[in-house]
């Protein structure tokens, strides 16, 4: 298997999740969809699907 690099961003996972709940008839606060955006980070990176690296 090939390696690609692919960079997320927390800021458009919450964007992405701020529309996506919004058309299920949610409207969720700036805090909640920082921790949902910071969780599905954790989650992608605890799942081997990203690592992080972290920026000097």
């Amino acid at each position: 298997m090939r390696e690609i690099e692919v960079f997320i961003d927390t800021e458009e996972i919450a964007e992405f999740f701020f529309h996506e709940l919004v058309k299920r008839g949610f409207v969720p606060s700036q805090e909640e969809l920082e921790e949902i955006a910071d969780i599905t980070f954790e989650y992608l990176i605890e799942k081997s699907i990203i690592d992080e690296e972290v920026e000097e």
